[in-house]
């Protein structure tokens, strides 16, 4: 998935999407206890981040009211689930909250070998097992403003019983302790300064140094030759 990026949502000086040298896609994972806006955030990072690619996951729970098939996640049976485990068709999968979760393999790959980046939201078991396998990823927690406020909204959400809630609350003071697993934490007290932060995180990866076409980058600078002036050193003027 990939669109135009308004250049009113782009940090001050960033205004459009540029040709890179080639290299692999660069893999950024998010993760959030359940009620801190994730979902919301992602939506708006990848309408306005270009070329950037988001994985659908495939889950056994219900959708929700809003949800589509295909589109917040892949809504499947549990033996369908199950039968796509035994054929190795996950990079990862989850047990969370009654209902499993799994990302799927092949498309992922596919879209980094291709050089896109891609974005994936997922929960913290499933962080942890992709980053045995990508250290290279960038992984990002998001923090809900405090335990008040995510309370707040997880019972104004209307979707879970006071059981679910106060589960997903213990579940929240679990998965925070896995931060220092992570390279950036941002703090979703406001969407859209929340957002900047994101963006300005997506886009300061794509500039490091480690990610650079290390070959074009001699070829065009550090090997080219001087075509007018063949064989000559360059003068030096006091």
């Amino acid at each position: 998935m990939s669109t135009a990026m308004p250049t009113s949502n782009l940090p001050s000086g960033v205004t459009e999407a540029r040709q890179a040298p080639e290299r692999r896609g660069i893999l950024y994972i998010i993760s959030a206890p359940s009620g801190a806006g994730k979902t919301t955030l992602c939506k708006q990072v990848v309408a306005s981040v270009p070329e950037l690619w988001y994985s659908v996951s495939f889950t056994t729970r219900k959708p929700r009211p809003g949800e589509e098939h295909g589109r917040e996640y892949f809504f499947i049976d549990e033996n369908v689930f199950h039968d796509m485990v035994a054929r190795n068709e996950f990079l990862e999968y989850a047990h969370v909250y009654s209902n499993w979760y799994g990302t799927p393999q092949k498309p992922l790959m596919d879209k980094m070998e291709q050089g896109i980046d891609v974005l994936l939201e997922i929960d913290v078991q499933g962080a942890l097992q992709i980053k045995k396998k990508f250290g290279d990823a960038v992984y990002i927690f998001i923090l809900p403003p405090s335990m008040d406020i995510l309370r707040a909204r997880l019972q104004g959400r209307g979707s879970d019983s006071q059981e679910e809630i106060v589960r997903r609350l213990q579940k929240v003071k679990e998965e925070v302790w896995s931060f220092r697993e992570y390279y950036y934490i941002v703090r979703n007290d406001d969407l859209t300064q929340s957002l900047r932060e994101l963006q300005s995180i997506f886009i300061a990866e794509r500039l490091k140094t480690k990610r650079m076409d290390l070959q074009w980058l001699e070829q065009s600078f550090i090997l080219e030759k001087d075509a007018t002036s063949p064989g000559t050193e360059p003068s030096c003027t006091l």
